[in-house]
């Protein structure tokens, strides 16, 4: 093994300033998601929403899941915890006392994620893992409140670089993201036919404005479906070269980020390329962040003085009430709490690959579905099946059909206007957000068929509390099916109710 260390420092050694700029990134996006979700309180996490807690655990819960947010039905209690959370992540974000902070985003944006399983997507994953690998990251080392209470590690010359058992595991788990979602994608539409991407754009439900321009070109979509599945499939593996570490990390870096762009500008993802990207700001390498610190961070360049001395004094003055509380005893040895940190990390990274290993067709022995229990107690579940292995066909729109006591039929889907089934010009302007993209995604399958009543009535309690003077008596939910086909063949769309509920008539 000390023959395979200097190559396992080399590769796997992290800049502390970059990890930094991750932690900042990252707790921007908790704090965006937490916005976004929270305009759908009542909806998403409620019992009066489209998910109550009895219809969750009936369905959804399995035995090992843990949950703040199952504690109670009300809205005003999910508030209360999204409040919660926001402190934790803008103290990850100042790196104020960083690990206690991250290690309480990461709890909370687990509770909150195991709330409603039918509206996440790939992208909650990653972040959910870039925060556990976080809690042993010492990424509150530059740029945060605690760097100007702590020395700078030492061990470097500068003291900016780091090497842990964490640092392999984010960087792996990086890597696996990738390499994984390029091993389920075993189809020729992926990896020989090349029409992969001509299917992705066909989704009226996700299609972006730069989409449709590449859209009409097949060659094009060909040759960027090859590319897209090529690059997921080979260049997680730069990240292993021993040599010139610093440049095939900034190749990464840059493609990468070209990728999710290009994602974003084609593709109705949510947050999905902003997490993304922010898992690769971590791989930036010394002499990239040399120039960073020094053209962008002057002023915080050495984590013991600067600014952030002046902008966080404040934080340091006595304070009126102090609490502290000693054991005569620790419960363990200060010098073993390395050893112990780093070998629960080497164990939940090595179940993770496993896991993702399993998910794929290797020739392997597969993770046994009594060992499971451990990934979902501490959602360490991962699949990476993005448009995999074959891109979703089943195009369409929904029409809200309210019907109302006089006979007038209306859509609430366009706001009360006329009944319509003539296709919109913007199939995805009708969503509110991606979660409610994804939801309605959900919706369609026949094993979630238990969620449309939930849906039907909630929608027609709010419109009529939204609308006194314009009730509906009934309220149909319709999918028109618009099957996606090859070569841009045209499909008539389909009328298929998927639900019909009515209220009860007065006594």
């Amino acid at each position: 093994m000390k023959y395979l260390e200097p190559y396992f420092r080399n590769v796997f050694t992290v800049d502390l300033r970059a990890l930094a700029v991750m932690r900042i990134w990252l707790a921007g996006i908790i704090l965006t998601d937490l916005a976004i979700r929270a305009t759908d309180l009542e909806a998403h996490y409620s019992n009066m929403g489209v998910l109550p807690l009895h219809v969750l655990h009936q369905h959804l819960w399995l035995p090992y899941l843990f949950s703040f947010h199952v504690m109670s039905g009300l809205w005003q209690f999910q508030l209360v915890l999204f409040a919660l959370a926001a402190v934790f992540a803008v103290c990850m974000l100042l790196g104020y006392k960083t690990r206690v902070s991250t290690f309480a985003s990461w709890l909370l944006l687990l509770s909150l994620q195991n709330r409603n399983l039918l509206i996440g997507q790939g992208g909650d994953d990653l972040l959910r893992m870039l925060l556990f690998w976080g809690i042993f990251l010492p990424w509150g080392r530059f740029y945060s409140y605690d760097a100007t209470r702590i020395p700078p590690l030492s061990g470097t010359p500068s003291g900016t670089s780091c090497f842990s058992a964490a640092t392999v595991a984010y960087i792996v788990q990086v890597g696996m993201v990738y390499f994984s979602t390029a091993l389920l994608k075993n189809s020729p539409e992926w990896n020989s036919e090349g029409t992969a991407l001509y299917y992705a754009l066909s989704l009226d439900q996700i299609l972006m404005p730069g989409g449709r321009l590449i859209y009409p070109y097949p060659e094009l979509l060909r040759v960027l479906t090859l590319s897209a599945y090529y690059t997921e499939l080979l260049l997680p593996f730069l990240l292993l070269i021993p040599f010139y570490n610093n440049f095939f990390r900034v190749v990464v870096v840059v493609v990468l980020f070209g990728f999710h762009i290009g994602i974003s500008l084609t593709l109705f993802v949510g947050l999905f390329y902003l997490i993304n990207m922010a898992s690769v700001v971590g791989l930036l390498p010394r002499p990239v962040m040399d120039w960073v610190d020094q053209r962008l961070f002057s002023s915080f360049r050495r984590p013991y003085s600067g600014q952030f001395q002046n902008i966080f004094k404040h934080l340091r003055r006595p304070s009126l009430l102090s609490v502290q509380v000693k054991l005569q005893r620790p419960l363990v040895p200060r010098h073993l709490l390395p050893q112990l940190r780093n070998g629960f990390v080497t164990v939940a990274l090595l179940y993770c690959v496993w896991w993702n290993l399993s998910g794929t067709h290797l020739p392997l022995y597969k993770l046994p579905d009594s060992s499971r229990w451990f990934g979902y107690l501490l959602r360490l579940d991962q699949h990476w099946g993005m448009f995999a292995p074959i891109v979703f066909r089943d195009d369409g729109w929904y029409i809200l059909q309210g019907h109302m006591a006089n006979g007038k039929s209306i859509d609430l889907n366009q706001q009360g206007k006329a009944v319509s089934e003539v296709k919109p010009a913007s199939v995805v302007s009708l969503f509110k957000n991606d979660r409610w993209r994804k939801y309605s995604e959900n919706y369609l399958f026949v094993n979630n068929a238990y969620m449309r009543p939930y849906y039907c009535n909630y929608l027609m309690r709010r419109w009529n509390e939204g609308h006194p003077n314009q009730p509906i008596t009934q309220l149909e939910v319709i999918y028109m099916k618009e099957p996606t086909q090859p070569d841009y063949q045209v499909v008539t769309p389909t009328r298929e109710v998927l639900c019909i509920c009515a209220n009860e008539p007065e006594k």
